[in-house]
C-alpha cells in the first residue's frame, strides 16, 4: 500500500500521513446499489478530499485548542437515521457453536495480531484478518451475509481518528450496516462506534500510552467474572490520545465502563499497589454520570460503550496488552455473547447448519479459508495477486498469510555436509577470543572477516562467539544496494554484487528484493541433522552479515525517502567457522562442504594453529604498530547532523503527532559524523570492545564495499533456535551509571520505577508480541521477562524478553520480514510511525537501526539491533543514536539521552584516533 505526505506548504510543518484508501469507499454518491429484492442502497461517506488532506494536521492543531476535533460526520444525522431504517436482510440464525469465526479488521495497527493470537485460542479457530481498505462493501456483504462465513467482527486499534476515512476504512460502514452481527471495537474501533452514531470524538485530557488505569463497569456481559472498581485488580493498558465525549453520547449508546481522569500510573505502580478508595462511581443503571461532583467537574472518562439494540460493543482500552488483567476473559466473554446472541434465533436454515458444520473445522482448515479469501483481495495500486504470488502481495504490506512460504522447503536442494572438531578447555590457554581472532585473521587486519563477539563479561548474557574469514570453496560475499526509489515503480528492486572464493564477480538486478533472494538461497540448501548433533550452539555455517534499516521497504514499510551511501545489505557465505564457548572454555572448528567434496584442511590447519598458540606468542598483537593516524584528525570529533535546537524541535513535533493520535511512540534518531581518514577498523574495534563490552557485539569488514562495522550492541533483535523458538529482547529505557556504588544503585532503581521508561518498554513489548504473533503458533507467544534492568559498563537498560513457537510453514527469513525493523527502533504503530520518522529525519539511517548476525544453513538465525555502533564507510565514521518519544517525554531530556547513547562508541573512536589509547 502506498502512502502520501500532506502538508500546507513546502515546509513539513505538522504533516498528516495518510494511506490513500480506494475511492470506492468514499464517493459522495452511493457506491453500491443492490437489486430491489434486497431493498437496500449503499450508505455513502464523504470523501476525505484534497482540501481536507491539504489542511492536514494544522486543522487538528487548531481543533485541539478547543478540545474538540472537527466532527466531519457522515453527511448529517437525518441521513444516518434514514439509513438505519433501511436495514440489510436479516442473516440466518446460527446454532450454539463450539467454535466462533471472527472477522478481524486491521486498521494498520501494530497490536492487531495480539488480538489474533488471543482469539485463535479462545474461539478455537483463527480469525480471518483483513485490512480496513482491503474489501469492497460487496465483498464484505458476500462473506458476511450470503456466505455467512463469520459469527462476529472485531475492529482493531489503529493510528489517527475515526473522522478520517483513510484511517478507518470500511469500519464505519460495517458498524452501520451489520446491526445483526456482534461487533467489538477496540480503541479506534470503540471511537468509531461512538462517532458513527453521532457522538463527538475529542482530545483526551492528556494522551495516555503504555500506562494503566483501574476500571469500574456496570456488570455488562462483556465484563462477566471480572471485578470492578479502583480497588480491584482489574487494571487495563491504555494507548490513546482521543476519547468519546460522554456528554455527546446519543441515547442508543450506553456507557458500560469508566475510569477516573487521574487514575493512571506505571505498570509497577498499578501491579504492586492498591489505589486509594474513592466515593466517586458511575451509576449502575447505565446512564451518564452528572458532569459535576461536589462542585468539581466530573473526572470520569468513558472506557466502554454498547449499543442499546445492536450487539455492538466498544472498549477504549487494550484488552490484548500483556499488562491488562482479565484481557483474555473479555475476549472469552465476547465469544460467549456471540454464542448467546445467535442461540436466541430459532429454526436455523439448512444452509446455516451447513456453515456451522464448516465452523467445526480444525485450525488448518480455517487457515485455508483465509488463504482462499486472500486470493481475491485487491492491492492498493489496483493490481491483484493470488496465494502463490508473495512478492506482489508485499508491495502493499505484509500480513500473516503473505508470510506463508508456499515453496518452503523446496524439493530440489543442495545437500551440504558439516565436519567439526572440538578443542576442549583451550580458550583461556591462548588468552581468550581476542587472541584467537588475531592469530587466525589478524595478519590481514580482519579483511573480509567477521566476528560475532560476545564480549560481555557476564556469560549469562552471551555464551558463544563466532568468527571466520575468506578461504573456503563455498565462500562468497554479497553486496546489495536498493535502487533509487524516485526512479522505480517497485520499491524492492536493487543491485546485487556476488564475489566468489576465486575472486570472480557477478552482478544481478533483483526485482523482488534482497530478503526474497536470501530466502530462496537458504531454502535451496538441505542438511542432515546428524551432522550438528552434539553441538551446543545453532550456527554451523551459512550467511553472516548486516541488514540496513532501509530494507524495511521489503517488509511492508513505506518507500524510503532517503538513500544510504553505504550498501543496504552485506553478507558472507561462511563455510569455515570457529566457535568459542565462553562458559565451558571450549573451541569448535567447523567446515561445510558439498556432499561429495569433503575438505578437512581448514579443520586440521586451524587446530594446529590454536594448539601451538601460547599466551606469550599472541602478545605480539598488543604491541604491533598500526598505520599512522593523520595528525589533523587528532583534534577532530563527531559532528551531529542536527543541532540541539533542531533535535528538540523534532521531539516537539513528535509529541504533537502523539497528541493527535497518529502514533503511540516515535523512536527519533540522528547521525553523528567524523571524516576519520586513514585508520585501522580492527584496531578500533579491539579498543571499543575493551571500553564497552556487549553481548551482541560484532566486527565486520567488507573490502569490496570499503565498509567496516565496529558494533557494541547490547540488544538482540530476533533469534530462531533449532527447536523453532523465536525470541526477541527489546531494550527501551536507558540511564547512565553512577560515579559511586550508592549512586549507581539509586540510578538503577530510578530507571526501574520510571513511569516514562516503563511506558516505552511496555509499548514495544506489545509491538514485538504482535510481530511474533504473525508467524507463531496460536497461544505460544509469551513474555518470560518483563522490564528487567540490566547493567552494562556505561549504562543501565530496561530489557524484556518475548518468545513464541514458529509456525512450520513459515521460513526463517519471513520471520525476520514480519518483525523488521525492530520495534524498539521505530515505535508503534510501526507503519505510521516509520513514515512520520522518515519525514522528520533528514537522511537515511543506513546500517544503523538494522541488524547484524547470521542465518545458519540449518534454518536457525540470530540477529542484533545495530546500536552503539561505529560504521566506517569510505573514510567516514558515523554513529547513529536516538530515543523513544512518548507523551511523557521532556524534549531537553531526550536530547541528552541521545548524546548519552553516542558517548561510549564516540569516546572509543576519539581515544583510538588520538593515540591516547593503548595501541593493540
Amino acid at each position: 500500500m502506498n502512502f502520501s505526505l500532506c502538508s500546507t506548504s513546502t515546509e513539513l510543518d505538522y504533516c498528516v500521513l495518510r494511506s490513500p484508501v480506494a475511492s470506492r469507499f468514499f464517493s459522495r454518491e452511493p457506491v453500491i446499489r443492490f437489486d430491489e429484492t434486497w431493498k437496500k442502497k449503499c450508505f455513502s461517506i464523504p470523501r476525505c478530499g484534497a482540501a481536507y488532506r491539504a489542511r492536514a494536521l494544522d486543522e487538528k492543531v487548531l481543533a485541539s485548542s478547543s478540545t474538540h476535533i472537527a466532527p466531519g460526520h457522515l453527511e448529517d444525522s437525518s441521513s444516518i437515521a434514514a439509513t438505519k431504517k433501511k436495514s440489510l436482510p436479516k442473516r440466518e440464525p446460527v446454532e450454539r457453536l463450539g467454535l466462533v469465526r471472527t472477522l478481524l479488521i486491521d486498521n494498520y495497527d501494530s497490536y492487531t495480531f495480539n488480538i489474533y493470537q488471543a482469539l485463535s485460542t479462545i474461539n478455537g479457530v483463527p480469525p480471518v484478518v483483513i485490512r480496513n481498505d482491503e474489501w469492497t462493501w460487496e465483498e464484505a456483504y458476500r462473506y458476511l451475509y450470503e456466505d455467512a462465513a463469520f459469527d462476529n467482527i472485531v475492529i482493531s486499534p489503529g493510528p489517527g481518528s475515526p473522522m478520517c476515512p483513510a484511517d478507518i476504512g470500511i469500519c464505519l460502514r460495517l458498524l452501520l450496516e451489520c446491526r445483526d452481527i456482534p461487533i467489538l471495537g477496540v480503541c479506534l474501533g470503540h471511537q468509531a462506534l461512538g462517532y458513527v452514531h453521532g457522538a463527538h470524538v475529542v482530545h483526551a485530557p492528556e494522551p495516555v500510552h503504555g500506562r494503566l488505569s483501574g476500571i469500574e463497569h456496570d456488570g455488562n456481559i462483556l465484563f462477566s467474572d471480572i471485578p470492578s472498581g479502583r480497588n480491584s485488580d482489574f487494571k487495563v493498558v491504555r494507548y490513546h490520545s482521543l476519547i468519546i465525549d460522554k456528554e455527546s453520547l446519543p441515547k442508543e449508546l450506553i456507557p458500560i465502563a469508566w475510569t477516573i481522569y487521574d487514575d493512571t500510573g506505571s505498570f509497577s505502580e498499578k501491579k504492586f499497589s492498591t489505589p486509594v478508595n474513592t466515593s466517586l462511581s458511575p451509576s449502575r443503571n447505565g446512564s451518564v454520570i452528572s458532569p459535576y461532583v461536589d462542585g468539581k467537574q466530573d473526572r470520569h472518562i468513558l472506557m466502554g460503550i454498547m449499543h442499546s439494540t445492536f450487539p455492538h460493543y466498544g472498549l477504549q482500552f487494550h484488552p490484548e496488552s500483556i499488562a491488562t488483567t482479565y484481557g483474555s476473559q473479555i475476549f472469552k466473554n465476547f465469544k460467549d455473547a456471540t454464542v448467546d446472541y445467535w442461540s436466541c434465533y430459532k429454526s436455523p436454515s439448512l444452509r446455516r447448519r451447513m456453515i456451522n458444520e464448516t465452523a467445526n473445522m480444525q485450525v488448518h482448515s480455517a487457515c485455508q479459508l483465509l488463504k482462499e479469501l486472500s486470493r481475491t483481495r485487491n492491492t492498493g495500486n489496483g493490481s491483484s495477486y493470488n496465494s502463490t504470488s508473495l512478492s506482489t502481495a508485499k508491495k502493499n504490506g505484509v500480513d500473516v498469510f503473505d508470510l506463508v512460504d508456499l515453496a518452503y522447503p523446496k524439493p530440489h536442494t543442495q545437500l551440504l555436509r558439516l565436519k567439526w572438531k572440538k578443542l576442549e578447555r583451550l580458550v583461556h590457554k591462548v588468552g581468550g577470543a581476542r587472541n584467537i581472532f588475531m592469530e587466525l585473521y589478524g595478519n590481514s587486519r580482519g579483511k573480509d572477516a567477521f566476528w560475532l563477539d560476545t564480549s560481555s563479561t557476564d556469560k549469562a548474557r552471551g555464551r558463544f562467539s563466532f568468527m571466520g574469514g575468506k578461504g573456503g570453496t563455498l565462500w562468497k560475499q554479497l553486496t546489495f544496494s536498493i535502487s533509487d526509489q524516485s526512479e522505480i515503480t517497485s520499491k524492492h528492486t536493487g543491485d546485487l554484487l556476488i564475489e566468489d572464493a576465486h575472486g570472480s564477480t557477478e552482478k544481478r538486478f533483483l526485482e523482488e528484493g534482497f530478503l526474497d533472494f536470501l530466502r530462496k538461497e537458504l531454502s535451496s540448501i538441505s542438511y542432515d541433522e546428524k551432522d550438528f548433533k552434539g553441538l551446543p550452539f545453532d550456527f554451523c555455517g551459512g550467511y553472516v552479515g548486516c541488514i540496513g534499516y532501509d530494507i524495511k521497504v521489503e517488509c511492508g514499510m513505506p518507500v524510503n525517502r532517503h538513500k544510504s551511501n553505504a550498501p543496504d545489505a552485506c553478507f558472507f557465505f561462511a563455510d569455515n567457522v570457529v566457535a568459542i564457548d565462553h562458559q565451558l572454555d571450549d573451541v569448535y572448528v567447523l567446515s561445510l562442504h558439498e556432499e561429495d567434496t569433503a575438505e578437512i584442511s581448514f579443520l586440521n590447519d586451524t587446530e594446529e594453529k590454536l594448539i601451538t598458540m601460547s599466551v606469550s606468542s599472541t602478545r605480539k598483537w598488543k604491541d604491533q604498530a598500526l598505520p599512522a593516524i593523520d595528525l589533523s584528525q587528532r583534534k577532530a570529533s563527531f559532528v551531529p547532523d542536527k543541532s540541539r535546537e533542531q533535535y528538540i524541535n523534532d521531539v516537539e513535533r513528535c509529541m504533537q503527532y502523539i497528541k493527535d493520535g497518529e502514533s503511540y511512540e516515535l523512536c527519533l534518531t540522528t547521525q553523528n559524523r567524523w571524516k576519520i581518514g586513514n585508520t585501522d577498523p580492527l584496531g578500533l574495534y579491539l579498543h571499543l570492545r575493551e571500553r564497552n563490552p556487549a553481548p551482541y557485539a560484532a566486527f565486520l569488514n567488507f573490502s569490496n564495499a570499503n565498509l567496516s562495522l565496529c558494533c557494541s550492541s547490547p540488544e538482540r533483535f530476533l533469534q530462531l533456535d533449532r527447536n523453532g523458538m523465536l525470541e526477541a529482547k527489546p531494550i527501551k529505557g536507558t540511564i547512565a551509571r553512577g560515579s559511586t556504588p550508592e549512586e549507581d544503585e539509586l540510578l538503577k532503581y530510578e530507571l526501574k520505577l520510571s513511569e516514562k521508561n516503563q511506558a516505552e518498554n511496555l509499548m514495544i513489548v506489545d509491538l514485538l508480541r504482535n510481530d511474533l504473533g504473525r508467524v507463531c503458533e496460536p497461544g505460544s507467544v509469551h513474555v518470560p521477562n518483563l522490564m528487567d534492568v540490566e547493567t552494562y559498563t556505561t549504562v543501565h537498560t530496561m530489557v524484556s524478553t518475548i518468545r513464541g513457537l514458529k509456525k512450520t510453514d513459515i521460513s526463517p527469513v519471513e520471520c525476520v520480514r514480519a518483525a523488521f525493523p525492530g520495534g524498539s527502533m521505530t515505535g508503534a504503530p510501526k507503519l505510521r510511525s516509520v513514515e512520520i520518522l522518515d519525514s522528520l529525519e533528514n537522511c537515511s539511517r543506513g546500517l544503523y537501526s538494522g541488524s547484524i548476525g547470521y542465518f545458519s544453513y540449518n534454518g536457525t538465525f540470530d540477529l542484533n539491533i545495530v546500536i552503539r555502533t561505529v560504521v566506517i564507510h569510505e573514510d567516514e565514521a558515523t554513529i547513529g543514536a536516538g530515543g523513544a518519544i512518548v507523551a511523557l517525554s521532556n524534549p531537553g531530556d531526550e536530547f541528552e539521552e541521545m548524546i548519552l547513547k553516542t558517548r561510549a562508541p564516540a569516546n572509543a573512536v576519539m581515544e583510538f584516533c588520538s593515540g591516547s589509547s593503548e595501541r593493540h
